[in-house]
């Protein structure tokens, strides 16, 4: 199968190589948290609301569609349905929480006045070396004259000055991806955070994509030497207290799993499901 990459799985061995191998290689599972499933359910809801007519694309009619989504990504993913262990007040406060995020979203963008080309779009191209990059666009938008403006949904807060690369490092990969399928450099590149109400433009240039490219390149080159020498080595930051396998790593006194049989085809021929299926989505 042929080689490739999305911008989560890069931003994985970009964050720790060792993050990257437990998820990749090892596929260990990591246990959904509240805010996690939460930011899915508002993806779905802001996903679906396009479906209505464009009167009917109210903030009322939003908050309606939380009930359906939520059981939606409960019947999808059945485990989820113990994340609040029966908890029914819990659930009611959670549900409050996603509320206040659409109405966020409601004060930054209006949907009456949006009539996005495309929703959810998987997109997928090959370099020129071979390499596949593929991801889910969350919202494109085309203008009448052929503009494109790539949308993406971040349900937590808007990172500080020094952090803005490495969210925008994603929509860049998007913008190149657009680019190789479209002939068409994007306009602009827009984070929705709406955790804290802001909105992250950002106008990519030729350069900045070829940039870009040669960044996704290299990347590849350094997780296949990964692969190919079992040197899947950990780097510890202050996010370490988040990672589900914090208890596994070298950096915290622990010990990963024996590498799995064919770990090398695993990742060189990484299968697409592991790579580009839209998940929880909290950052």
């Amino acid at each position: 199968m042929a080689t490739a990459l999305s911008p989560s799985r890069a931003g994985d061995f970009m964050q720790c190589p060792l993050r990257y191998r437990f998820r990749v290689v090892d596929r260990l599972p990591e246990a959904p948290s509240p805010a996690a499933v939460r930011g899915t359910v508002v993806h779905a809801v802001l996903e679906r609301l396009f479906d209505l007519p464009r009167d009917d694309r109210t903030l009322e009619a939003a908050r309606g569609l939380l009930p359906s989504q939520w059981a939606r990504v409960q019947e999808e993913a059945p485990e989820l349905a113990a994340l609040f262990e029966g908890d029914g007040e819990a659930v009611t406060t959670w549900l409050a929480s996603a509320e206040s995020l659409l109405e966020k979203w409601f004060e930054l963008e209006d949907p009456t006045r949006l009539e996005p080309a495309e929703r959810e779009l998987y997109v997928e191209t090959v370099l020129d070396d071979g390499l596949v990059l593929r991801g889910y666009v969350d919202r494109l938008d085309v203008a009448p004259d052929g503009r494109l403006r790539v949308v993406d949904y971040k349900t937590g807060r808007a990172p500080r000055e020094s952090f803005e690369a490495k969210a925008l490092f994603q929509m860049k990969f998007y913008a190149l991806v657009l680019w190789r399928l479209r002939g068409t450099v994007p306009s602009v590149l827009q984070l929705v955070y709406l955790g804290n109400g802001e909105i992250l433009r950002y106008t990519p240039d030729e350069a900045d994509l070829l940039a870009t490219e040669r960044k996704v390149k290299a990347l590849w080159a350094a997780i296949a030497h990964a692969a190919e020498t079992g040197d899947w080595r950990a780097s510890p930051s202050r996010l370490c207290d988040w990672c589900d396998h914090k208890a596994l790593c070298p950096a915290w006194g622990g010990t990963p799993p024996p590498l799995p049989d064919g770990a090398v085809e695993i990742v060189l021929g990484e299968r697409a499901s592991a790579l580009a299926v839209p998940g929880l989505d909290e950052e």
